[in-house]
């Protein structure tokens, strides 16, 4: 399975909490009807007013963050519902993802909830208004972590650690089918789904941006690596991007934590069993279907009690050693290094044939 790939879990523990900020807009227009208590209204009217204030996009470098779930509230804003802010403020500017990537991965009897601009219109119309308190809650989320700021820092320190340029186009929004998480198509068509409830949105812009830039990066060597579809490939690709999300928090936060955001119970389990762990997925190394213990433990069950994913951890360990080995900054050579070369200079199987 590619690294750009349809669903990226942040964090399944993720709790939802549920709070309300909506307004009963139709009561204030019926005189008949109780009146909505003002706090309800001034907290409504702070949000637009906070949206209005969300860039439409930002931009460093190479890499441009479309915040589109900001036009997607604001068209509910005033009555009649906006459906020409949908189309221009929220289609046109990623409209590659919405047609040929949502358009494509959801099938025939989804793409023209995609592709088309009625298609686009018709969910939207729908989507916040069945949905106003999660995504109102979504929004004031997002808003909290001071958006704008988080997204460029991150970027501009991305840039000052990676020799290689990343291009992409990121968008930020809502989906009337959630499927992508933070991921995607292509460079180009990626996505960060806010109503995709299995997401920490707080985490996942904070400290997963890191982790998918550097896959941005070295998804472009992989392509060009004859053994780049390899079970280890994935692995040496999903362990480096977490690798350099340690690396990039200066390593003030645990391995643990860089990798899927684990519990230290989480590593340990991984810990007590990684000399069976390599010995039994090295025999799916070199298998290029995607469908192996390694990629897919959650579906094949090799591991049936594994907190976590193996070819997360498993990579991010054979990285850690390469490390180890070659010196505190060797890091950056996994760019340009086959996913076998990166095995065998890490002396990771001799470690483990030492256990």
């Amino acid at each position: 399975m590619s690294r750009i790939a349809l669903v990226l879990i942040l964090n399944p523990f993720y709790t939802m909490k549920k709070i309300i900020v909506s307004a009963l807009i139709t009561s204030i227009l019926t005189s008949c009807s109780p009146k909505v208590p003002a706090v309800f209204v001034d907290k409504e009217a702070e949000v637009y007013r906070r949206l209005e204030s969300v860039p439409d996009s930002v931009r460093v470098g190479e890499i441009t963050i479309l915040n589109l779930f900001k036009n997607q509230i604001l068209a509910h804003r005033n009555v009649p519902y906006d459906s020409v802010r949908i189309v221009e403020k929220v289609y046109q500017p990623h409209q590659a993802l919405w047609d040929d990537c949502y358009g494509a991965i959801f099938g025939d009897e989804n793409a023209s909830k995609f592709n088309t601009p009625a298609g686009m219109i018709q969910w939207n119309k729908t989507l916040y208004r069945d949905n106003k308190a999660f995504m109102d809650h979504r929004v004031s989320e997002i808003l909290k972590i001071t958006l704008d700021k988080t997204l460029r820092d991150n970027l501009v320190k991305f840039e000052q650690m990676v020799p290689y340029r990343p291009k992409a186009r990121i968008s930020i929004l809502f989906t009337p089918i959630t499927g992508i998480g933070f991921g995607g198509c292509n460079a180009e068509q990626f996505a960060f789904e806010l109503n995709n409830k299995i997401l920490d949105v707080q985490y996942a812009v904070e400290k997963g941006l890191p982790h998918e830039l550097n896959h941005l990066v070295y998804e472009k060597f992989r392509r060009n690596d004859a053994e780049g579809t390899t079970a280890l490939s994935q692995a040496i690709d999903e362990g480096f991007a977490c690798y350099f999300t340690y690396v990039f928090f200066d390593k003030k936060i645990t391995e643990y934590e860089a990798v899927e955001n684990m519990t230290q119970a989480d590593w340990d389990w991984f810990l007590k069993h990684e000399k069976e762990i390599f010995t039994k997925v090295k025999l799916y190394f070199s298998d290029t279907s995607g469908n192996n213990p390694l990629l897919r433990n959650d579906k094949l069950k090799l591991f049936p009690d594994a907190p976590k994913t193996l070819n997360y951890w498993l990579g991010f360990r054979i990285v850690s050693k390469y490390v180890e080995k070659h010196g505190a900054n060797s890091w950056r050579d996994i760019y340009t290094l086959k996913a076998t070369e990166v095995l065998e200079r890490s002396g990771y199987e001799s470690y483990i044939q030492k256990i």
